[in-house]
């Protein structure tokens, strides 16, 4: 390139190389990210498939990944007896009592994620009220005698869960409520503006509806509007977008 008689070499291809270049590299470092992402993510899903986290203790099916985000706990998969999460917290939500009590409780990433959802929730005009979170075995033990005392044990485990069964003894659970049915846990609650919100938005959080309606058969129990579960936020998208349940999503993942 000539300017003014004096010659000057052009720099623009060298730009427009070391431009492509480090483009290329980026490409590369994004990909091998991207790569080494969901190759980690694989390895979660294969480690926690529910045929490798089970073994039989005293006769009992145990689940052995109690610690993951996605342990699966129902009739079949039993929690120890003895089980307690090592980083349960309050969060800092309303709660439809007031004072102390274990089941405000849940595990660390839990009860973050539900602070959010929280959050959203009072921005959108919706008012929530946590009613009962982690759950110790002795506390679901008395639960479940006293409904099967009340209804027979098979009527009762439609819609309380056996000691070692319960998800709230995870501290991955909450159970959810609203001032429009006094802050029971009914079925109800699915038809308010609120139990319609948390529908919707609970798995931006990473939460799902346990038990959702028409997949009682799946998850042995009752329809629970109430009722959410921490997962994480991408797992919580999927199991929902393909209305599964969680014993679905992990069985298709192993």
């Amino acid at each position: 390139m000539r300017m003014n008689g004096v010659k000057y070499k052009s720099i623009l291809p060298a730009v427009m190389i070391g431009s492509v270049v480090a483009s290329l590299m980026m490409n590369q470092v994004e990909a091998a990210a991207a790569s080494s992402s969901s190759s980690t993510f694989t390895a979660f899903l294969t480690n926690n498939a529910p045929g490798r986290t089970l073994k039989y203790v005293n006769g009992v099916t145990t689940v052995t990944n109690l610690s993951s985000t996605v342990v699966l706990v129902n009739k079949k998969r039993n929690l120890p007896s003895h089980y307690v999460p090592q980083d349960l917290v309050i969060p800092q939500i309303p709660f439809s009592f007031s004072g102390p009590s274990p089941k405000k409780q849940m595990r660390k990433i839990a009860a973050t994620s539900l602070e959010k959802l929280f959050a959203a929730a009072k921005k959108d005009g919706i008012d929530l009220k946590a009613v009962s979170g982690y759950r110790s075995y002795a506390t679901q033990k008395s639960i479940f005698e006293r409904n099967a005392s009340i209804k027979g044990e098979a009527a009762a485990n439609k819609t309380s869960a056996r000691p070692g069964q319960s998800e709230h003894q995870t501290g991955l659970s909450m159970d959810i409520s609203s001032a429009s049915v006094g802050y029971a846990l009914e079925q109800s609650f699915g038809n308010t503006k609120e139990g319609k919100w948390l529908k919707v938005n609970a798995p931006k959080y990473g939460f799902i509806i346990r038990y959702s309606k028409g997949q009682e058969k799946g998850t042995g129990y009752s329809y629970e509007p109430w009722h959410v579960r921490y997962v994480g936020v991408f797992i919580a998208g999927e199991i929902t977008r393909q209305n599964l349940t969680l014993e679905q999503y992990l069985e298709k993942k192993q």
